[in-house]
């Protein structure tokens, strides 16, 4: 994985420089800049990262691939970038084993993949990991219940409090009922008691 590093006065000129001596375009990369202090005469520069989405992508499957050979499993990937997000797609004979109960392996792998991405480019890029079409019916249900639960609030103008979940399915929730019309959306409670209370709309 090639990591791009570069620093000047203006981060946005810089950018740009690393951009164009090696051919790239912003939609296929991710990056990150930050402020470092010069001197007393010296003043500031902007030091920016960057690094190619299709890269940490292949990355990712490279060290899952090597992780979950030692576990004993045999897994292929499917992939694909969109919107600067990185989605990936695992199959294996042993699904259950990938999955865990209640998706907690599956949760882990992912919290795994994204520390260690952080650690190797210090940016924190947008990937999902999937087991075949575990995650997208997980999210297929909850958008089925964020609608069902605001019929009902609409109905009765009585709120209505979800169970607790992760950002991942507390945003799904959200854009669900974006355009759900009489009825609003919140997040209450602390990780990792945070849950989506939908509220009839004044």
């Amino acid at each position: 994985m090639k990591i791009y590093e570069q620093s000047g006065k203006d981060y946005e000129k810089v950018l740009e420089e690393i951009l164009k001596e090696n051919e790239l375009k912003e939609e296929d990369i991710v990056y990150k800049s930050f402020t470092k202090k010069g001197g007393i005469f010296k003043g500031t520069t902007n030091v920016v990262t960057v690094v190619k989405l299709e890269d940490i992508c292949e990355y990712v499957k490279d060290f899952l691939s090597d992780l979950l050979r030692r576990m004993g499993l045999d897994v292929t990937f499917e992939s694909r970038i969109r919107d600067k997000q990185i989605y990936i797609k695992m199959f294996s004979d042993n699904n259950a084993i990938l999955i865990g109960k209640n998706g907690q392996t599956l949760s882990a792998l992912q919290l795994i993949v994204r520390q260690i991405i952080i650690k190797e480019t210090k940016i924190l890029p947008y990937i999902i990991l999937d087991v075949e079409n575990y995650k997208d019916k997980k999210n297929e249900n909850l958008e089925r219940l964020a609608r069902r639960t605001a019929k009902e609030v609409r109905a009765t103008g009585i709120d209505a409090s979800l169970e607790n979940m992760n950002s991942y399915e507390r945003r799904i929730v959200h854009n669900a009922l974006t355009d759900f019309k009489g009825v609003t959306t919140i997040s209450e409670g602390e990780e990792p008691n945070r849950h989506v209370v939908i509220k009839k709309a004044e």
